[in-house]
This record gives structure tokens, sequence and C-alpha cells, in this order.
């Protein structure tokens, strides 16, 4: 491939990053440098602490529950098959399962789940490194956090603030989809006094107004933040009206419950349930006859029901949406991108990696000799503000 067209697709790849109609896909990676742990860190985290904590409920239902899962799963699949037991709890006449030959109380595995839900929104909110090699183990507290915020307010300052120079009048608000529990997003926008909206009207305690099938605000804001997998601020009350909360506040209710996906089946089947809502949005934003991008950062592909929005909605004779993925790929690209740029709408992806640029069916084109870090979330920030050019 000649050197003219490997600098036209980095062209593109810059122009693309300046549509009118923009979309983030935002994963757990992009966290990583703010001290907060991937899915795998969380997952042994979380078990970690619940073994030693609450000894007999892990080794009746954890334990066995976890046994029955592959051995790439994590703490979101966990949670999944809890809330998929406690269905079957539910309908039962006895309100109770058997588990490895155990009969397990659906009171246990609730509260199992709550358990879970706690250690998350507590590792979430205070931070936490694992321990590997030389690196040691750091854990964050009420009095004594880790959370770093600098990256964020790095990437929110770019997007807003540079990569708008010269089209902000005629640019759309950017929707932020993310799948991270923790509010760092939320925290670097208000940070950089960008005016923003979640689906939640009020102040610091907020209630959710958004419902099922409603669009996004018309005008009034810059930036659309939507949290796909729920957030550690989000809590259902016993009327099952949605709040944001302050940590510590006993109000507005006392038996109020954390919302991180996946919940228990009867909170995803009401009509107030966040998710379905959450995923609306994101399949309306993925459909476009208009120049639209999805641009996607420290998200692994990993989630299928993700993926296939993606996958309908770029498929369709007339969507203009052009992916682009910003991903390590230091083995091998994700069945599903490897599926998708080979398809007919394979001319509509960009992998951004550590070898280099794909394109479609075409690629690796290196824009560096050696590895090349433009896809980790600093790196694509660097992008965002100084272009390709290295």
């Amino acid at each position: 491939m000649d050197k003219s067209l490997n600098d036209e697709w980095f062209s593109q790849i810059e122009e693309h990053l300046k549509c009118a109609e923009q979309n983030w896909l935002l994963g757990a990676g992009i966290s990583f440098d703010a001290n907060l742990p991937l899915m795998n860190s969380l997952t042994n985290k979380v078990k970690k602490e619940i073994e030693a904590e609450h000894a007999e409920l892990y080794s009746k239902i954890i334990d066995p529950l976890v046994n029955e899962l592959p051995n790439d799963f994590h703490i979101e699949h966990v949670l999944s098959h809890l809330g998929d037991y406690a269905a079957l709890a539910d309908r039962s006449s006895g309100k109770a399962v058997s588990l490895n030959g155990d009969v397990v109380k659906l009171t246990e595995l609730e509260e199992v789940h709550e358990y879970i839900l706690k250690s998350i929104s507590e590792t979430i909110r205070f931070g936490y490194v694992e321990g590997k090699g030389e690196r040691p183990e750091q854990e964050g507290s009420l009095e004594s956090p880790i959370v770093c915020v600098n990256s964020h307010v790095d990437f929110v300052d770019v997007l807003f603030n540079y990569s708008q120079a010269g089209i902000s009048e005629r640019r759309k608000p950017i929707n932020l989809f993310t799948t991270n529990y923790d509010t760092l997003l939320e925290d670097a926008m208000a940070l950089k006094r960008i005016l923003y909206w979640d689906g939640f009207s009020c102040g610091a305690v907020a209630f959710r107004t958004l419902k099922y099938g409603d669009d996004f605000p018309a005008n009034g804001f810059r930036a659309n933040l939507v949290k796909i997998h729920g957030s550690i601020d989000w809590y259902l009350c016993e009327k099952n009206h949605i709040w944001r909360v302050r940590e510590n506040d006993s109000y507005p209710d006392k038996k109020k419950r954390v919302l991180i996906y996946p919940q228990a089946t009867k909170y995803i089947a009401t009509q107030q349930d966040p998710f379905s809502t959450q995923f609306d949005l994101f399949r309306k934003s993925l459909n476009s006859s208009n120049s639209n991008l999805l641009a996607v950062c420290g998200y692994s592909f990993g989630d299928e029901h993700i993926n296939n929005e993606i996958e309908v909605a770029m498929s369709k004779q007339n969507n203009e949406t052009v992916l682009l993925a910003f991903l390590e790929c230091s083995e091998a690209i994700p069945a599903c991108l490897e599926k998708w740029r080979s398809s007919d709408f394979g001319q509509n992806i960009f992998i951004l990696t550590l070898k280099g640029l794909y394109v479609g069916k075409e690629g690796p084109f290196p824009r560096v000799d050696g590895d090349d870090f433009w896809w980790t979330f600093k790196g694509m920030t660097d992008i965002l503000k100084n272009g390709c050019e290295v």
C-alpha cells in the first residue's frame, strides 16, 4: 500500500472525528488510569471480599454458581445468573431453588446480590488497583480515596473545547454512552462547565424523568450522557422511582438498592426499568442517513447486546454511521469486528490498534515504527487534539 493512500486514511479519521453527529461508546478501559479496575480485577476483588466477609453464603451460593459459568466470566455474569435464580425462586411455591444440591432461599439470593452490588459500588467509588508482579495492591477508602479524574477532564476539554473549532455551530450535542458505573465523565463535564443531560432532574438528589421511548432533548445541552449499565449513585426505591443520590444519604428511601446492570428479571420487565430505555437511546443514535460517527474507546466488544445493536444498525442500507474503534488488538481482533470488517459495511469500519490501522478488510497499516499507543484513552485524546500526525 502506497504512503499517499495510507495518509489519506489517517486524514479520513481526522475528518470523522469532526463529524457533526457524534456518538461515543466508552468502556472500563478509559477509567484504568483513574485507578479503577478493569472487569477481571473488579471480579477478583468482589469475590475475595465476599468470601472473607460472608464465607458461608460464598460457599453455598457464589462458589457453585461460578462453577456453572464459562471460564471467562466476570461479575456482571454472576449478577445475571443470580437474577435468573432469584426469578425462579420467586415463582416457586417454596420461594427457593436447588443449587449444587442445596436448598437456597430467595432471601439468601437477594442478600448475596446486595453484597455484590455494595462491593462493586465501594470499589468504584474509592478506587482499587490490583496487585500484580512488582506492582503493589492499592485500595482506596472513604477517608482516603485514590480515584483520579485527570484523564477524563483532559478528554472532555479536548472534545468540547478543541475539536469543535470551526464546527460548533453545526454540531449537534455529543452523545456519550458508557458501560462504566463510575461518575468520572459527569464529574469531568461539571469541572469543565459543560452543560449535559442524563435523564435526571434537580440537583445532588435527583429524580429520573426519562421514560422509555423518549428522545434526547432538542436543545439546551452540549452533551447527552447515557450510562448503559447503570451507576453507583442510582437507586431504585420501593415505589419503583429511580433516584440519583449522594453517598450515605438516608433519604429518599432507607431501603434503596443500587442500580447496576443486570438486575433481577422482575425489575428488567418494568416500564420504569432504566436499562431498556438506555439501550433504546443507543439504538436510535446509531441509525442515521447523515454522516454519523460511533467512536469506541475502552470497550473490548465483550457485550453481545451492545454488539448486536451496532451490527443491526450498521447493516441497514441507508445508514451512514462510521465506526472508529480504538482497541489494543495485541493478539487478535474481536470476532464481531472481524465479521463486520469483511461485511457489506466493512468500508465504514476503522480499527486503530497497537499494530496500526485496519480499514475494512485491509491492514494493519502502521502510523509509527513499533507499537502505537493511540488506542489508549490518553492516546485517543491526543489524536482528537493534534490529529494523527506523530
